[in-house]
């Protein structure tokens, strides 16, 4: 086939592309909706449908998974909460602003308020309800996943003073507090103020541009 063009990796385009990780998160959240429409629509595919709660959808996500699950949120109200874990954010959110909660937990090198990325700077502000924005310190992009667990059993550098296994444990206690403080309505004092047993965690004022 004359002039034909074939690329090994998608994603090695973004260079080119200002608009590439919009386009990533407009997929994803179409995605997500087609689930949504499967699973809780009036001839839902799956058996057990009716174990699914509609009133208490959430979703979270790591790097453009954290963006897409905001950028969903932007586009379908029946997600009712999202966590973005140390992603930069591209979806538009609406002019009258974003009400539905959300929490923004990430690196201290990176998404602190004076930090690298100025994403959740410009998003921050149209998030009328409930928001926290939470910085990990000495954990770096990957400390949100389980990469830093598996490399730290193998031995090898994963590029973050902080251990897989205390990344892993503030993952799963500050993602399960903010889900059950907006999906099963239980008090999470943990989310209001610094907590001496996770002396990495930082809340942030943006503006002041400050974490403490």
């Amino acid at each position: 086939m004359e002039n034909a063009f074939m690329t090994m990796c998608a994603a090695c385009a973004v260079g080119k592309d200002k608009d590439f990780g919009g386009k990533v998160v407009g997929v994803r959240a179409a995605d997500v909706s087609f689930v949504l429409d499967e699973l809780t629509g009036t001839r839902p595919r799956w058996k057990g449908s009716a174990l699914i709660d509609p009133s208490r959808i959430a979703m979270a996500g790591q790097c453009v998974g954290g963006a897409s699950a905001l950028g969903t949120m932007a586009k379908d109200s029946r997600v009712r909460a999202g966590i973005d874990m140390d992603g930069s954010t591209f979806a538009a959110l609406p002019s009258g602003g974003l009400s539905r909660p959300f929490l923004f937990l990430g690196s201290q090198a990176v998404h602190s308020p004076a930090g690298k990325d100025p994403s959740w700077a410009r998003d921050w502000r149209h998030l009328t309800g409930w928001k926290r924005w939470l910085v990990v310190s000495e954990a770096q992009h990957a400390s949100f996943t389980d990469i830093p667990v598996l490399a730290d059993q193998l031995g090898l550098e994963h590029g973050a003073r902080l251990s897989g296994a205390r990344a892993l444990e503030i993952t799963r206690r500050y993602a399960g507090a903010f889900f059950d403080l907006h999906l099963r309505k239980k008090a999470q004092p943990l989310l209001d103020k610094p907590s001496k047993r996770y002396p990495e965690v930082k809340h942030c004022s943006p503006e002041r541009k400050t974490c403490v």
